[in-house]
């Protein structure tokens, strides 16, 4: 009897399993692991490529360094430290405008989706003036005009 209910309880374990890999959150955990590593290869080449030379060139000049990372003190490699801190910026900054154009869009939406549930005034006018007419004509009608 217990041999059953441990086959039971791996049938359940592994139908559990499964069913967590079908809904998407493995793929989905897969899909975003797969674009960051693809983004974070991109803001290497933007600091590497773009920034470094372009704003930091004249400090590394001035140090004598032609590559960030060998920028040290007393043996101490804080370019290293240095270019991480400024990928963590350029990431952090891209999030924000990403998340910020999205949370624009989404009011936008929200905009729209009020203004077509909002009654038209115009409507509204109209509607109310058809239903004065129409009590002022049977207020004429029953007095006989």
């Amino acid at each position: 009897m217990a041999s059953r209910r441990g086959r039971a309880a791996a049938t359940g374990f592994l139908k559990d399993f499964q069913t967590f890999i079908i809904q998407g959150n493995v793929v989905d955990l897969a899909v975003a692991v797969i674009i960051g590593g693809a983004f974070g290869k991109i803001v290497e080449s933007l600091i590497g490529d773009i920034i470094t030379p372009a704003i930091l060139k004249p400090a590394l000049e001035a140090a004598k360094v032609e590559d960030l990372a060998k920028l040290s003190a007393g043996g101490i490699l804080y370019g290293k430290f240095l270019a991480a801190v400024i990928n963590f910026l350029v990431i952090a900054f891209v999030i924000f405008l990403v998340i910020r154009a999205l949370e624009k869009f989404k009011r936008q939406e929200a905009a729209a989706e009020e203004a077509a549930a909002a009654p038209d005034p115009v409507l509204e006018s109209q509607e109310r003036l058809t239903s004065t007419m129409e009590r002022l004509a049977s207020a004429l009608e029953n007095r006989g005009v």
